[in-house]
């Protein structure tokens, strides 16, 4: 598919020093559901030729753990982790996926995304001219098929979490494993995340903050950072023109670059090579007036500290 994908930008040679070693927490390759711009062996042996650390294979349909074993395996060298999302496909809050996935070695557990109530009401804010994300069309076949997963809600009616996710917490800590928010709103994932911290989960990551399905305010971003979670920067989100870059830029002043963590969300078949989402993230930053040492602190440094053991 990178054959038949358009001209897209290079990144500079800077921005290149400045994420080597960083981790990509955020990647959607093939194998996978829909089609992929690259399958993830080959992008292990491009992350090594970057001086990248690693990344972490995401899928909102199917655990991933296995599939990183075996990349690990063929490049070694490059520290390619396992996940889990837990969308219907697995059962949904479903700690008994989240404690098999821990035993396997998968080091991030995404809260719903696909079925979630937030995103299953949000489908029609994109932007106009910003394109669908990919995984639209399959939510849409499913349910002409008559097969859609339930809804899964993550709080009850008074806004306390579920029992089923209090569960889920519980082997996340256990595993020493990262939760990423997913695509809740912005009154579940703080609910999440004070319920979270209060239960022994260390390393947290909120999940694309600028994105259509989830725009927190910079009081919300604040109060998830003073609870110790990192606030996750995607290359796509302005990049396709579901937000400006602008207000990317604006946010990260605002909470602080200390707070936040970059990743690519990258690997459809029409967006840049996976490989340099972060450098080119990275020479959008400069250009705004972030320091190096800023960049660093958010591609690397972040990065590390959350995902690497």
């Amino acid at each position: 598919m990178a054959d038949s994908a358009p001209a897209h930008p290079t990144p500079t040679a800077l921005a290149r020093e400045l994420v080597a070693t960083a981790y990509d927490t955020h990647v959607h390759v093939a194998p996978d559901v829909m089609k992929r711009r690259i399958d993830d062996v080959t992008l292990a042996r491009r992350f090594a030729e970057v001086g990248m650390a690693g990344f972490v294979l995401k899928s909102h349909y199917v655990p991933t753990a296995e599939r990183a074993e075996v990349v690990r395996g063929v490049v070694p060298g490059v520290d390619v982790l396992g996940a889990l999302t837990l969308n219907g496909s697995v059962g949904g809050l479903n700690p008994v996926a989240v404690e098999i996935a821990g035993r396997q070695g998968a080091r991030v557990v995404w809260l719903p995304t696909v079925d979630c109530a937030n995103e299953r009401a949000s489908r029609a804010t994109l932007p106009p001219g910003a394109p669908a994300p990919m995984w639209a069309a399959l939510q849409d076949e499913l349910a002409e098929q008559g097969i859609v997963a339930p809804t899964i809600e993550v709080v009850d009616e008074d806004g306390g979490i579920v029992p089923e996710l209090r569960a889920v917490f519980a082997v996340i800590a256990k595993h020493d494993m990262v939760l990423a928010t997913g695509h809740l709103s912005g009154t579940e994932i703080v609910a999440a995340v004070d319920a979270a911290s209060g239960a022994g989960v260390r390393r947290i990551i909120v999940t694309h903050p600028e994105f259509t399905s989830q725009q927190l305010d910079v009081a919300t971003q604040r109060h998830l950072a003073a609870r110790g979670a990192l606030l996750e920067r995607c290359f796509t989100t302005p990049y396709t023109g579901k937000v400006s870059w602008d207000l990317v830029f604006e946010h990260i002043r605002a909470v602080g670059p200390e707070h936040s963590i970059l990743s690519s969300d990258l690997g459809q078949p029409f967006n840049p090579p996976v490989e340099d989402g972060l450098a080119l993230l990275a020479d959008r930053l400069l250009a705004a007036g972030f320091t190096a040492d800023e960049v660093h602190t958010m591609a690397v440094t972040n990065s590390r500290k959350v995902i690497a053991p």
